[in-house]
């Protein structure tokens, strides 16, 4: 499968990654194009048989697949730019939330789907969100499909809960990283240890859970009850906790939620059709 990706900045690249290392694709099947070629020629360092092109209509002429990995507000211009050199054997992937499947389908007549990566998919884990277009072919779907269960565990969305289902998936990585990141600085101010020992405690703690997790050893509330011994020490730090954390977390999905509608409402001044949510 030849395929095309159109930006290689964070989620590109590492999509490109994934892809390449998972063994999903060889790096002769794969044409990158960046506005920035720089970034893209990074990736040919790494992978010396990348075909990297200059124009966006070159990468979509050399493939059948696209990744359109472009942030929101760039999104139509360069639907525009690819529009001539899309055919109906092609299918085109954007990885960007505020616009719809059903808005893509407005500007092109080709298969088209959304998947919104996770930094997790780097390692071959995590999730990645999948929404098809009404007019996705069976044949697309599948593709589409087994790509991405190669580096994560895909699951099919509604449009309606994109924008948490990304908060919880594809942001949340940085937000627990940063939760960690404060349990380790405080742990540092507050008593003897050092930041190398407590940054590996800690890494070591999370690589852990996820494995419980992932062999099904115990739910997140399971394992909460068999670490709060009645009356002990971490019972005492899940009381702080309750106590000061509060709504942070509804207040988070607030803001996140507010960002995405003013998202939007930029890009939706130039599809004829809102992105319905």
């Amino acid at each position: 499968m030849k395929l095309g990706i159109i930006g290689t900045g964070n989620m590109g690249r590492i999509l490109t990654e994934a892809m390449i290392d998972g063994k999903v694709v060889s790096p002769s099947s794969v044409t990158i194009m960046n506005r920035t070629k720089s970034k893209a020629i990074m990736l040919k360092h790494k992978y010396k048989e990348i075909n990297v092109v200059d124009h966006a209509e070159e990468a979509v002429q050399n493939s059948r697949l696209i990744f359109l990995c472009v942030k929101p507000h760039d999104m139509f211009a360069v639907l525009h730019k690819i529009k001539p050199s899309l055919t109906k054997n092609h299918c085109l992937i954007s990885i960007t939330s505020p616009v719809s499947v059903e808005q893509l389908e407005t500007v092109v007549s080709c298969s088209v789907a959304r998947a919104i990566p996770s930094i997790t998919n780097r390692a071959l884990a995590g999730v990645a969100l999948i929404t098809f277009g009404e007019n996705c072919s069976i044949f697309w779907k599948e593709v589409i499909w087994n790509i991405f269960s190669e580096i994560s565990k895909p699951v099919e969305i509604n449009n309606d809960i994109t924008r948490v289902a990304s908060d919880i998936v594809s942001c949340g990585p940085a937000f627990y990283s940063y939760i960690t990141q404060r349990l380790i600085n405080a742990a540092v101010k507050e008593t003897k240890i050092d930041i190398n020992t407590a940054t590996k405690l800690a890494s070591e703690m999370l690589i852990g859970l996820g494995e419980l997790l992932r062999k099904g050893y115990y739910t997140l509330p399971t394992l909460q009850e068999k670490v709060c011994v009645k009356g002990g020490i971490t019972g005492e730090g899940i009381k702080v906790l309750e106590e000061e954390l509060e709504d942070v977390f509804e207040q988070l999905f607030r803001a996140t939620h507010l960002k995405y509608e003013e998202d939007l409402d930029e890009t939706t001044k130039h599809f004829s059709v809102k992105n319905s949510t």
